[in-house]
């Protein structure tokens, strides 16, 4: 017998290949050899593709008379893997001033060190070692911003070196930790706020290029976001000077191709790489975030390319609106969804 595939089934089948944890609670598979139904990520043998069906939910599954998985346990709300993941994740959170091993993480959470490192990747995009990384770069941000001491907030943080921290903050923050911890103090940032079909749109930038740029509903509320994370560095109002990237950015938010402009950003090796791929995408098109991840080589990385895009501080010129769920859906958006249906609108009109 054969049946036809929707585009839908014919990527939740390459889920199901990938064992995508990305794809758990999005939709389970039955087999019709068996009666039984499973997660995307079930490490049972794998059946024909033919005999295969999907639901969106497990209730949906049992009502067409399949039974739940006794070894992937669908009907749970949450996988044996993510749910060891998160324990890694608040291990390293409670022991940030210590140096933690693969070894020693693993068997907190009752995993091997090669099986936690591929599995903690595949579901945050990150590295153990990276996560702890960025959680003391953090956990630093917020000491700074209380008035602590660089040398205090250093070993608050877990580093064990002010030299380690020096070089970590410059990295992620763009700036050295005394800087920012002067609320960005000596840094010279410089906006405009024009009016657009999506409504009022904020550009900012410094020396190097485009730092921010944000949709919303009022300039007021813009420049309260703009001034919120470094409330002492200098800001000021400068639509002269900022006229041509603006024109840039003005054109990708009534649906046209903008002139490149350049960048002044701080994030994770792994955003970058998203928001790289980002901009690749034409417009008119979209892709899904499973597609962006198995476009880095991390096919079970849909959940961290949306992190990525959430934090994204240049909307339109690195243009997160684009990316979609793999049903079809539009998916989150950090200025809201109405905005990004009104994007995707004009750039496919």
């Amino acid at each position: 017998m054969t049946t036809s595939h929707s585009p839908n089934d014919d990527s939740r089948w390459n889920a199901v290949l990938a064992r995508d944890p990305g794809a758990d609670g999005q939709f389970v598979y039955a087999v019709a050899s068996t009666r039984v139904y499973c997660r995307p990520t079930c490490h049972s043998r794998r059946p024909h593709r033919r005999q295969v069906r999907f639901f969106r939910l497990p209730v949906e599954a049992e009502a067409g008379g399949y039974r739940a998985c006794r070894r992937c346990h669908p009907r749970e709300a949450e996988p044996a893997a993510a749910r060891r993941v998160r324990e890694a994740r608040a291990y390293l959170d409670h022991h940030l001033d210590e140096t933690v091993t693969l070894v020693r993480l693993g068997r907190a959470v009752g995993m091997s060190p090669y099986h936690l490192q591929r599995t903690f990747k595949q579901l945050t995009g990150m590295t153990p070692r990276e996560y702890a990384s960025g959680r003391r770069v953090e956990r630093m941000k917020t000491q700074l911003k209380r008035g602590e001491s660089v040398s205090r907030a250093t070993y608050e943080a877990g580093f064990s070196s002010p030299s380690r921290a020096y070089d970590h903050t410059r990295r992620r923050l763009g700036m050295t930790p005394a800087t920012y911890r002067d609320g960005g103090r000596g840094i010279v940032i410089r906006y405009t706020v024009v009016e657009t079909g999506a409504g009022p749109l904020l550009v900012a930038g410094t020396d190097r290029g485009v730092c921010a740029v944000t949709l919303g509903n009022t300039t007021a509320a813009l420049e309260t976001e703009l001034r919120r994370e470094y409330p002492a560095a200098q800001i000021e109002r400068a639509d002269g000077a900022l006229a041509e990237w603006t024109r840039a950015v003005v054109a990708r938010a009534e649906g046209k191709d903008g002139a490149r402009v350049p960048l002044d950003l701080r994030g994770t090796a792994f955003q970058r790489r998203v928001w790289d791929a980002l901009q690749r995408i034409s417009r008119g098109a979209t892709r899904t975030y499973g597609e962006i991840a198995r476009e880095l080589g991390q096919p079970t990385a849909a959940r961290a390319v949306a992190g990525a895009c959430a934090s994204n501080r240049v909307a339109l010129v690195i243009p997160c609106h684009r990316v979609i769920r793999e049903d079809g859906g539009l998916g989150g958006y950090r200025w809201g969804m109405e905005k990004k249906r009104q994007l995707l609108s004009r750039e496919k009109a």
